[in-house]
């Protein structure tokens, strides 16, 4: 059994978890997302993101608070029969599953992109699989301690962003408001899929208690995306005009060009580097989220095997979309799955236990 078994997260460790899996690769284009959906002062619009989130972090406490802390798998099956609920834990499965995947691919991709465009981008993919499946079988608790380490090796990257200071003109940041953007659903909802991973936090209920205050850290954790996302995005739109950042696939790595360094001489390819960290993170949580469903549907497999057919699939699937513009329509297509489920879940969750607890008060 693993230590995680028996450990509970601190409210410390829930915070940096919750943040180190929302905080991704999505910010690179970010600016130029913000800029093609909302047009001028785009950037304005991150805080009203981040208030929706608080809101369905607030949904999800109280089904945390409701259900008394008990997994939601238990609160179902509680009330369902696991039969009905094979449909719903498949496709729980492979939504978080094919998200991991994914987000890993689109990583190694654009990695290949700016530092080694002649390898085989599969092997990177396959390097970072071995270690998330080292990860997967540590458990929770020290896939907590990891997202902290991991913080803290990659948190002094925003330092980097007052090197923009000097060239930084609120001139850029014209008097209109949301002027130029196109703003169809399928824009705003991507740019919402920069904030997932918070909803993961469902699947922590039963590796918590009282002392980590899992709302109160949840909802800090996904303020500091907010701030960091905001931060980032009034930094790109005051640098750039918005005919740039309508043109940049990657503002932000186009920004870390313009950093010279004597003994460094392509600053945003050491930058993106760090970003694994967080890929890492984000991809191992989603991955994880997927096993802990798997083991429902297949109590008496070993965490083990169950992690190791995850990532296998995983890798044979990330074979199918060869282009960097592939994977971001995969992509696009299963994020707004999980906004989704990101939302629904809670409601049906929330609607089990209040049948749950009629039929307690009725016998």
């Amino acid at each position: 059994m693993n230590s995680s078994g028996s450990e509970k997260l601190s409210a410390f460790h829930m915070t940096i978890l919750v943040f180190m899996t929302q905080f991704g690769v999505v910010v690179f284009m970010l600016p130029r997302m913000l800029s093609k959906t909302f047009g001028t002062n785009g950037w304005m619009m991150m805080p009203v993101y981040g208030l929706i989130v608080i809101l369905n972090l607030l949904l999800i406490g109280f089904v945390y608070k409701l259900g008394k802390g008990k997994s939601i798998f238990d609160i179902m099956e509680h009330a369902i029969p696991k039969l009905l609920l094979m449909p719903l834990y498949l496709l729980l499965i492979g939504v978080w599953a094919m998200l991991g995947c994914l987000v890993a691919k689109e990583y190694v991709l654009i990695f290949q992109m700016l530092a080694f465009p002649t390898t085989n981008p599969m092997l990177f993919k396959l390097a970072m699989d071995v270690l998330l499946f080292w990860l997967m079988i540590k458990g929770l608790y020290n896939i907590s301690k990891a997202a902290t380490m991991f913080f803290w090796a990659s948190i002094w990257m925003l330092l980097l962003v007052f090197f923009f200071y000097g060239e930084f003109s609120f001139s850029r940041l014209t008097p209109f408001l949301f002027k130029g953007g196109t703003a169809t659903l399928v824009d705003v909802v991507g740019i919402y899929s920069a904030f997932l991973g918070y909803e993961l936090i469902m699947l922590t209920f039963s590796y918590t208690d009282a002392k980590t205050k899992i709302l109160r850290s949840s909802i800090l954790g996904s303020l500091l995306t907010t701030v960091f996302y905001t931060y980032v995005s009034l930094i790109a739109f005051g640098f750039l005009s918005q005919k740039q950042l309508n043109r940049m696939l990657y503002p932000l790595i186009d920004l870390m060009a313009y950093i010279k360094f004597p003994f460094i001489e392509r600053m945003e390819n050491l930058f993106y580097g760090f970003f694994l960290f967080t890929t890492i993170l984000t991809v191992v949580m989603y991955q994880w989220s997927a096993k802990e469903a798997c083991r429902r549907l297949f109590p008496k497999w070993k965490e083990n095997i169950i992690a190791g057919v995850i990532v296998l699939i995983s890798y044979i699937v990330s074979y199918v979309p060869k282009t960097l513009s592939e994977v971001q329509t995969w992509l696009q297509l299963i994020s707004s799955l999980e906004c989704v489920v990101a939302f629904v879940l809670p409601l049906f969750l929330l609607l089990v236990l209040s049948l749950t607890r009629k039929k307690v008060v009725a016998s």
